[in-house]
């Protein structure tokens, strides 16, 4: 009997490490908390001529204004490699490209279609494109599809006039 006695502290202690790593999902990989906001990303390439953008999003009869603050975009240059094996260290540097990005929470978003009217607006405030769209956000999978769907979101993208949406 002694021995068993021994043993139940170490089975419930296997357990409940066992149950520490069960947020996989059943797929074997760990799921993080790591989540996703609700919302709308915007992307203009040619950012040299906007200053601001503002959103109206609209369902159900109800709208919200969110704030989008627009940063600059950059590329990625390699700054070269410090030989040619494997065991060499290579580095990258972010390099200004022109573009604009910003993001949009809107809390409340739905899985279904919604009204976007885009403006964006040069460095005097004078609004040089205004867009009217459908946009159908999509459930986001930040830790991947094993791990639970996160916040809807779609991807506004403006060029050469043009606004499209993934």
């Amino acid at each position: 009997m002694r021995p068993l006695l021994r043993a139940l502290p170490l089975a419930a202690a296997l357990l409940a490490l066992a149950a520490c790593g069960s947020e996989s999902g059943g797929a074997g990989r760990p799921c993080t908390q790591i989540g996703a906001a609700p919302g709308l990303s915007l992307t203009v390439p040619d950012g040299s001529r906007v200053a601001s953008a503002t959103m109206r999003v609209c369902w159900n009869g109800t709208c919200h204004d969110p704030r989008i603050e627009l940063t600059p975009t950059s590329k990625t240059v390699s700054t070269g490699c410090d030989g040619d094996g494997s065991d060499a260290a290579c580095g990258a540097s972010a390099s200004p490209d022109g573009g604009a990005a910003g993001f949009a929470q809107v809390e409340g978003l739905p899985k279904a279609p919604v009204q976007v009217t885009l403006k964006l607006r040069d460095s005097e405030g004078r609004t040089y494109l205004t867009r009217r769209l459908d946009v159908t956000p999509k459930a986001t999978f930040p830790n991947g599809p094993h791990c639970g769907e996160g916040a809807p979101q779609a991807a506004l993208t403006v060029a050469n006039g043009q606004v499209t949406v993934r």
